[in-house]
């Protein structure tokens, strides 16, 4: 059996880690290297960097905060946020990220999924599924989250899986930075019309939700963000604890 995933979120805004609640009202959460070190010392899985405005912003990932990142850190290392071809992709991997996440571009075009994976092979590429629910329906968004799509989330997952991607980065706005519990339901129904993993993201607050997002809501991996950033959840700690749940975890 695969083990479970525990990845802190970095959210990046002009250079910063930032956080928010429901993708509003972000605020400072520290410096992206520094925080990028602790997590490798304190036992995470794997990283996850977001150049949150890069899209809206149309510009470019941040590459030289990039590269210091991934210089600072021996985990795996995804990076998204402004990726919209081969050459993007490319320059990212060469400034030391292991894996791309992308999202907006994949909506708009998503014959570009097809064409990553067969470039740079699936194990690479993560779609990001930023998910509302409207009226009882799960709905896919982009940029950032401040535009609504006409994708359901589910039918949209199975097909990025079918054009390529090697896992889905699910986040679920609802929850997103509530610290309430992860989206437990929507997550399941996720990793069941896929064969790929899921990372479950948005809602962690304390060691008892990722037992139940690992549990009922069948996820691969779960990411966080400001209760990494502010300490409020200790990664070994947590990890000690999904052990207890008998939950197949790497120390």
């Amino acid at each position: 059996m695969l083990t479970k995933r525990i990845i802190p979120c970095l959210d990046i805004k002009n250079g910063r880690t930032v956080k928010g609640v429901n993708f509003v009202d972000l605020r400072d959460a520290g410096d992206p290297v520094e925080l990028a070190e602790r997590y490798t010392r304190e036992g995470a899985d794997e990283l996850v960097f977001l150049d949150i405005s890069a899209t809206l912003e149309k510009r470019k990932t941040l590459l030289e905060l990039v590269r210091k990142v991934a210089e600072a850190i021996h985990i795996p290392f995804t990076v998204g946020g402004g990726i919209s071809s081969v050459a993007d992709v490319r320059a990212l991997l060469s400034e030391g990220a292991d894996k791309i996440s992308i999202n907006s571009s994949a909506v708009k075009n998503p014959d570009l999924i097809n064409e990553l994976a067969a470039e740079f092979g699936s194990q690479c590429i993560v779609v990001a599924i930023d998910s509302r629910n409207i009226d009882g329906v799960d709905w896919v968004h982009t940029h950032g989250g401040t535009q609504p799509t006409e994708l359901e989330t589910i039918a949209w997952a199975e097909e990025v899986a079918r054009r390529g991607a090697g896992e889905i980065l699910l986040t679920s706005m609802d929850h997103d930075g509530t610290k309430a519990g992860f989206a437990i339901d929507l997550t399941r129904r996720v990793s069941h019309a896929v064969s790929i993993p899921v990372i479950a993201s948005g809602g962690g607050g304390d060691e008892s939700h990722f037992v139940e997002i690992f549990g009922a809501g069948q996820a691969d991996a779960a990411l966080a963000a400001s209760i990494f950033h502010y300490q409020e959840v200790e990664i070994m700690h947590l990890k000690d604890e999904l052990i207890k749940n008998n939950l197949p975890i790497r120390k």
